[in-house]
């Protein structure tokens, strides 16, 4: 029986179409043996953490705040006069009671004169009423009189001398005659300024620490301010204040510190580190904190059932080793490799170094 051509190109395309569908049936089936053992969507995440021991540490709050004068005060006039002499340059350094401006006397030297002369006359007036009673010839309310007669010509000279000294404006305490408001010539009422004493030595490095911190800060306790020129000084914590400002919600906090020679000015800039005591710190690294979901900052580690957890943490300080930080209890497991891609509650794996 002779075969034709058109069943043989059947037969050829048959062959082909089932060759082509087995073929693929065993590519696939080889395809899937092989996709079967790379899924790993049951398997725990692999991370990498680092043993963290609690250590006590030095607990510090830091601030940013300035240098200032403790006393600065405006010396004013106590009486009224035309200003004569100004012996003082501003910038300079006074003493307590040195002379910053003196008033012209006017007539108050004739009037402490007169009230000296008539102490005197009432100084013999009442010699004599003694020595007159003494004979019998004045009676004790005429000595009396006398004596009082005597302590009021007394209490005049006194006030005249008050009077003469107030032409005088001096320094009410040691530092710098800071500013002059008054020059040779110009009047002075009672209640204007001479100029401004500031001092320096104490100093007072002043700073505003938010409420927590506040809490943690003690009147006593030691703390250093770098000023802006590097230089850096030591002084204790004298003032804490118990109510917030209003608007920042913060307490002023003030240290005061020596300042010998007065070589610090008031009014520079300073990082201030305030000592508050000590407690249990971690030493994590830097790339370590995260923030959760809730937005707090915290460290993610894994427990002894490899599971995740969280724990919102305080930073005390920063150094070049990593970050100190208050918060988390005995030894843990800080995820340093990974800590961002899990949650907690996760199960991960722990890499072996």
């Amino acid at each position: 029986m002779q075969i034709r051509r058109s069943h043989i190109f059947v037969a050829v395309i048959v062959v082909v179409v089932l060759g082509y569908f087995g073929l693929r049936t065993v590519m696939g089936g080889d395809k899937k043996a092989e996709a079967a053992p790379a899924k790993k969507g049951n398997e725990a995440t692999l991370v990498q953490v680092a043993l963290t021991p609690e250590q006590t540490r030095p607990y510090a709050v830091t601030v940013r705040g300035r240098t200032q004068a403790p006393r600065s005060v405006q010396v004013r006039a106590a009486t009224a006069g035309v200003v004569s002499a100004t012996p003082v340059l501003q910038g300079t350094f006074v003493k307590s009671g040195q002379l910053l401006c003196r008033q012209e006397v006017d007539a108050r030297q004739a009037s402490l004169d007169q009230s000296k002369a008539k102490l005197r006359s009432m100084e013999l007036q009442y010699q004599a009423s003694q020595q007159l009673q003494a004979k019998g010839f004045r009676s004790p309310t005429q000595v009396l009189a006398a004596k009082a007669d005597l302590d009021q010509a007394s209490a005049s000279v006194r006030a005249s001398e008050v009077n003469l000294e107030q032409m005088n404006i001096r320094a009410p305490f040691a530092g710098v005659f800071d500013h002059r408001d008054a020059e040779v010539g110009a009047y002075l009422s009672p209640g204007q300024p001479c100029g401004t004493v500031i001092e320096l030595d104490p100093l007072l490095v002043v700073g505003d620490v938010s409420e927590n911190d506040a809490a943690r800060i003690r009147t006593g306790a030691q703390a250093t301010a770098k000023l802006v020129d590097g230089q850096v000084i030591r002084g204790t914590v004298r003032y804490v204040a118990h109510d917030a400002d209003a608007t920042t919600r913060t307490y002023r906090v003030e240290i005061v510190a020596r300042n010998p020679g007065a070589q610090v000015r008031a009014g520079l800039s300073a990082d201030v580190r305030i000592e508050a005591g000590a407690g249990a710190a971690h030493l994590v690294p830097v790339t370590a904190i995260v923030l959760n979901a809730d937005g707090r900052q915290g460290v993610r580690y894994v427990d002894d059932a490899g599971k995740v957890l969280f724990a919102p943490v305080k930073v005390i300080e920063e150094t070049a080793d990593g970050v100190w930080v208050s918060g988390l209890t005995g030894a843990v497991r800080v995820i340093t490799v990974g800590q961002s891609y899990v949650n907690e509650g996760q199960k991960v794996r722990v890499a072996q170094r």
